[in-house]
């Protein structure tokens, strides 16, 4: 029997080179690098995830970096802007850390919520959301106390997801259908939540916007949680039935997850909470490959731009002198990526 999510489990984006990446989410947004692994479906890319130490679902943020590959183009139908969460009364001392290294900061508020608005560093709308409801303010995830914002200001998980689809009805009723209810329209926003503690918000923008092109900068998924491997092949089964562009239930090691098209044009994952990263080796600055990748470690090291870990030990262990090599396959990659269509919901 199918259940309703109880919210976000991730959302992935595409960067650039990996080392400003690296240096903006850990360093300035204060996230803790959970887990460096590569792309599942490109082993010669990297895949990185952000979050809590815990990379508890409903505060992961993933990138996959494609190094120097032609910029991305905001647009429809793509989820346009990723936002996190941060503790009632921190918006000023944010807005002073965001300026102090050089961001554009704007500040508005939306469904009587103080939000902040800045770019990573490929042009990824990023936004931190103050919490101010007692439903947030009782999330269950905490803030990094190691890292290098302070915990009092930390940010806590996701808060929430925008999209941008190109049949705004569509997209509401796939909402809809995950257990997510409308609660509210201010202006062309209208804002959808899921029944959960945290990371429970998807807003859909019904606005004439021009077509986007995948690529960094951009946001290439967004992923709920579901409860089960059963309930998966349930949903593939559902959506498949209203003709939906649908892929098969895949492992992805920490999780399975199943993705789906849905008829507004926007990329969906359903992903499971177990097992979780608790399989994953314990140092995150280290590159971790589950074991069907492991006898082909000196190649992909090889293969892999050498990264630093800011605050870690060092970060490229294992990899050495691989730029040339991989600008020249990052020259290589299908142009088809910047123009993906909407059956194509067979990629990580």
């Amino acid at each position: 029997m199918l259940t309703d999510t109880p919210g976000l489990h991730h959302v992935t984006t595409i960067t650039g080179p990996p080392q400003p990446t690296l240096e903006f989410y850990l360093e300035t947004l204060g996230l803790a690098l959970r887990c460096r692994t590569v792309n599942f479906e490109d082993i010669l890319a990297h895949h990185l995830y952000f979050g809590n130490p815990a990379a508890t679902p409903g505060a992961i943020l993933t990138c996959f970096p494609y190094g120097d590959v032609d910029p991305g183009r905001l647009g429809a139908p793509q989820p346009t802007a990723v936002a996190f969460a941060i503790p009632s009364g921190s918006v000023s001392s944010w807005r002073r850390r965001l300026e102090s290294r050089g961001h554009e900061v704007k500040e508005e508020t939306r469904f009587d919520e103080r939000v902040l608005s800045i770019t990573d560093p490929d042009g990824t709308p990023i936004e931190l959301v103050e919490r101010s409801s007692p439903v947030t303010e009782s999330s269950p995830i905490e803030a990094w106390k190691d890292g290098p914002v302070p915990p009092s200001i930390g940010i806590r998980g996701l808060h929430s997801v925008t999209v941008t689809p190109v049949n705004p009805y569509a997209t509401a009723a796939t909402l809809e259908t995950l257990g997510l209810e409308r609660v509210g329209q201010e202006g062309d926003r209208i804002r959808y939540r899921a029944d959960g503690t945290h990371a429970r918000v998807i807003d859909i923008l019904d606005r004439s916007t021009p077509y986007g092109r995948e690529g960094p900068g951009t946001i290439h998924h967004v992923a709920i949680r579901a409860a089960s491997v059963d309930e998966l092949y349930e949903w593939h089964d559902l959506f498949r039935e209203r003709g939906y562009d649908t892929s098969r239930v895949k492992d992805r090691h920490f999780y399975h997850s199943l993705y789906v098209r849905e008829p507004g044009g926007i990329l969906f994952e359903l992903a499971t909470e177990s097992p979780g990263f608790d399989v994953a080796d314990s140092s995150p600055n280290a590159l971790y490959l589950p074991p069907r990748f492991e006898a082909d470690r000196e190649l992909i090291e090889s293969q892999l731009p050498p990264v630093t870990i800011p605050g870690g030990d060092g970060g490229d262990e294992g990899e050495s002198g691989a730029d040339e090599t991989n600008e020249l396959r990052a020259d290589e990659i299908d142009e088809s990526r910047a123009d993906e269509t909407d059956d194509q919901v067979d990629r990580p």
